[in-house]
């Protein structure tokens, strides 16, 4: 018997609500410990949903540890680029997302502490700190040179790393001036990238877009 609108609706809605409900789950054990190794048990328990429930979403941990990844940094990066709507100019945008990253991350700890016991690896998988906006930003660079870099791929996985190892610094030294941190970054990438150092240093240090 084909189910009626109203059921179906209510259907997808509870299917979806058990996987946002996985997902948070596994962000919270990410952010915690960086354990994958909790059983499918414990996290269905922490979700409060059926272990069956589990199966219907995720073939398997890795997949859903991945699947909570994405979505810290599709959280993330969403964040960084609502203040950059207003830059017109790719580099300032590049420039904008770092020295903006340790300002968002402030906001949302439990996204930096995924993206720390996270490392490298997945986050270079394919994914980066950033909203695609900036892979844009870095190719219109590349394509108009502006940046001298060859492979936007490398640009980007410069930028992802930068960014870690500032949001590393920020977590581990927190006397430390994570703006001017973020400005001086945000000019050493950009020169790195090909810009003359008179530019580079003007573009990290423009006023930010208010309300950040």
């Amino acid at each position: 018997m084909l189910m009626s609108a109203s059921t179906s609706n209510r259907f997808h809605r509870r299917r979806s609500e058990t996987r946002r409900a996985l997902v948070r789950a596994a962000r919270q054990i990410l952010a915690e410990s960086g354990d994958t190794g909790a059983s499918i048990r414990s996290i269905a328990e922490r979700a409060d949903v059926g272990l069956g429930s589990f199966y219907n979403h995720f073939p398997s941990k890795r997949e859903l540890f991945d699947a909570a990844v994405a979505d810290a940094l599709e959280e993330y990066g969403e964040a960084v680029e609502e203040h950059l709507r207003t830059l017109e100019d790719p580099a300032e945008r590049v420039a904008g997302g770092v020295r903006l990253s340790t300002r968002v991350a402030a906001s949302r700890p439990q996204i930096v502490q995924i993206l720390r016991y996270s490392g490298l690896g997945r986050i270079h998988a394919g994914r980066e700190l950033l909203t695609c906006s900036a892979r844009r930003d870095v190719e219109h660079c590349i394509a108009s040179g502006r940046f001298a870099v060859a492979d936007p791929a490398l640009a980007l996985a410069v930028l992802n790393a930068g960014l870690l190892a500032l949001l590393e610094l920020w977590l581990t030294q927190p006397e430390a001036d994570s703006d001017q941190a973020a400005g001086t970054l945000a000019e050493m990438l950009l020169h790195a990238f090909g810009l003359p150092p008179a530019e580079a240093r003007a573009l990290a240090r423009r006023p930010l877009p208010s309300g950040v």
